[in-house]
């Protein structure tokens, strides 16, 4: 009945469904997160400030899912849910998205949080580039 109910919202509700989802985990998560995610996404904290805020209907980009889910540590259920209330917000995005493989990079501690935020930041940036890449050399149909 609450999956019906929110298949009848406009479209601006079901942006505001999801980033209250959003927003409400980032919560529950430690002081940090959102700075983590602005850096693992690479962009300011105001970005993430608008992705989680409900009064704003700037989408979250589809790209920057699997990282939103890794960062804010989202469990099976809330991911579910997350990609549901997307899916019903952007119903042509998830039809788009292909299934990605993942895995995850251990990296040392550099006994300092900033220095440590700036590794992880620069892995983060080096493997999005390196996976748009593939996605462009994917779109124009070559193979290597």
């Amino acid at each position: 009945m609450m999956a019906e109910a929110a298949a009848d919202r406009p479209a601006h509700e079901a942006v505001a469904a999801y980033k209250r989802m959003l927003a409400a985990i980032i919560e529950r998560r430690p002081s940090g997160t959102r700075q983590r995610l602005a850096g693992a996404l690479a962009k300011n904290r105001s970005f993430v400030s608008q992705i989680t805020n409900p009064a704003y209907q700037t989408p979250i980009p589809a790209s920057h899912l699997t990282q939103i889910f890794e960062i804010c540590h989202f469990s099976a259920a809330e991911r579910h849910e997350f990609t549901r209330l997307y899916a019903l917000a952007h119903p042509k995005k998830m039809l788009a998205q292909e299934p990605r493989a993942t895995s995850a990079v251990d990296l040392p501690d550099l006994g300092d949080a900033e220095r440590n935020r700036k590794l992880h930041g620069l892995v983060s940036a080096f493997v999005r580039d390196i996976a748009r890449l593939i996605d462009d050399q994917g779109e124009k149909g070559k193979r290597r």
